[in-house]
């Protein structure tokens, strides 16, 4: 039977690189086949039930094997939290990877190849802040500034949470990936980076579980850096990295400056993974700036797609439709503005279909 996958192709300049990443999967000839099903979500919702995500949505969603969703800039957001915090998708996983031809800032990008990994549901993200004042009945206390919080005038604050379960089972999830990766001939490390020196208990927490789990992967190396050193390495050294693991806000973050160091966000593909579902996504944004010039790069949401094959069992697909993009990159002939290049997304999406063939 052929295996179900929602389509969400986003707004703005993102169905310019779904709908072309669609019909090259097609061109794989998969065996089992994959049926698309579009869920009426973002305006297509408001237009068939009033809604940008109504129940049936929601419904063919959660009948559907996993989900390629393009970029959002706000009509398909309810789709995306329920991706996300909905079905507990935890563990975000961007990777970096350099090949010839990409446009890299650094002089010497060669080696390049490593993976990001973000817990996606907590830290800051959680979204509960207030107003300062509001601070005032729990009397805490600045360790820094020695006087109590709400003392310090009018303003806001943000609340960070990293719990232990939250911090296990994403870190547990990055020294797999780096089991298999070891496996495929990596160096097999993880590095675990928080700013544990300023917040000693809940990046503090991370760093601890970390190196608690590592006793159960005696053969995978952990190193851990204070995040902002971590940075730094990643621009100096990036060739030395293998599996990353960061708090929500450093991935997110570090994640965008990984893609910089490889050619951009045109390059960053995504994948988020929980126990019992995932999702796939390009990292960048919907790109309203270039919506309806057919210029956006699809090398993410390709790559995006490439990890939602091998996601559902479709290994060897997934390598030659990476292939082929390596290939067209090579070439250089036909690469989209944000790569030097001067073809549509059109004619980049044909160049891959060419190699396919070939």
């Amino acid at each position: 039977m052929a295996q179900r996958v929602a389509v969400i192709e986003g707004e703005d300049a993102s169905p310019e690189a779904v709908r072309p990443t669609v019909a090259l999967i097609d061109a794989l000839g998969l065996e089992p086949g994959i049926e698309w099903v579009y869920p009426p979500v973002g305006q297509l919702g408001i237009e068939q039930y009033g809604s940008t995500f109504p129940a049936q949505a929601r419904e063919q969603i959660d009948s559907c094997e996993t989900t390629l969703f393009g970029s959002t800039s706000g009509p398909s957001a309810l789709a995306l939290l329920h991706l996300r915090w909905g079905r507990e998708t935890y563990a975000n996983v961007r990777p970096a990877r350099w090949w010839p031809g990409c446009r890299s800032p650094l002089a010497r990008p060669e080696g390049i190849d490593f993976v990001i990994v973000r817990e996606n549901l907590e830290d800051l993200y959680l979204g509960c802040e207030g107003e300062v004042e509001e601070l005032a009945p729990l009397g805490l206390m600045s360790t820094t500034a020695r006087k109590p919080v709400a003392d310090l005038g009018p303003g806001r604050f943000a609340i960070k949470v990293i719990t232990e379960a939250g911090s296990e089972r994403v870190i547990r999830f990055a020294f797999e990936l780096a089991r298999r990766r070891r496996a495929a001939g990596h160096r097999g490390r993880v590095t675990c980076s928080s700013k544990y020196n300023m917040l000693p208990r809940t990046d503090g927490l991370f760093r601890e579980t970390a190196e608690r789990l590592a006793a159960d992967y005696p053969e995978i190396e952990l190193q851990c850096f204070i995040v902002d050193d971590f940075a730094r390495r990643m621009v100096a050294e990036p060739e030395e990295l293998d599996v990353v693991v960061l708090p929500n806000l450093y991935g997110d973050i570090l994640s965008d400056l990984a893609a910089g160091l490889v050619g951009g966000l045109g390059l960053a593909a995504s994948g988020c993974y929980g126990d019992d579902a995932a999702y796939f996504e390009s990292a960048h944004g919907s790109a309203p700036d270039i919506a309806g010039r057919n210029i956006i790069n699809p090398t993410a949401t390709l790559l995006s797609a490439a990890m939602m094959l091998e996601h559902l069992g479709h290994a060897e697909s997934a390598k030659r439709l990476v292939r082929a993009l390596e290939a067209v990159y090579a070439e250089g002939k036909h690469l989209t503005p944000d790569q030097g290049g001067a073809a549509s997304s059109t004619e980049f999406c044909e160049a891959v279909a060419r190699r396919l063939e070939s």
